[in-house]
């Protein structure tokens, strides 16, 4: 029995979970949005937030275990520069999990993980970024 087992396997052996997690959380961290399946957004989640408690504690010591199990330092850095200090007055909570709907392949649920507090543009198509500006008709002097 699995009772008060919360690891969520993932089908993965745990050196291979360990890595995709740190990947997809400096994913996270670069680019502020992730798409993925909703069952690797849960898992990721927690190991993001705690990732974001050691960036607001900022001692170095806290730095070398970020970049300790993220395995990237200029993850690191972006965490430690920009996202913890925008977190600094929340306790908790750090980001949320936006479900969509299912992926057409193996009808995996999606959902698309990403920080709380930031606001991330949303890409426009470019017909629609660049508005047609009319020809105006010289006037005659």
């Amino acid at each position: 029995m699995r009772h008060l087992k919360r690891t969520a396997k993932l089908g993965r052996t745990s050196e291979h979970r360990n890595a995709m997690l740190a990947n997809l959380v400096c994913s996270l961290i670069e680019h502020k949005r992730v798409t993925t399946t909703l069952a690797k957004a849960k898992a990721a989640r927690s190991v993001a937030e705690k990732m974001v408690t050691l960036g607001k504690k900022g001692t170095i010591h806290h730095r070398r275990l970020a970049v300790a199990r993220l395995h990237q330092e200029s993850a690191a850095k972006t965490l430690f520069k920009e996202i913890a200090p925008a977190f600094k007055d929340r306790r908790s909570g750090y980001t949320r999990i936006i479900k969509l709907g299912q992926r057409q392949g193996d009808a995996a649920q999606r959902a698309i993980l990403e920080w709380v507090d930031t606001v991330v543009p949303v890409e426009a198509p470019a017909a629609a970024a660049a508005p047609a500006t009319e020809a105006k008709p010289e006037e005659k002097k």
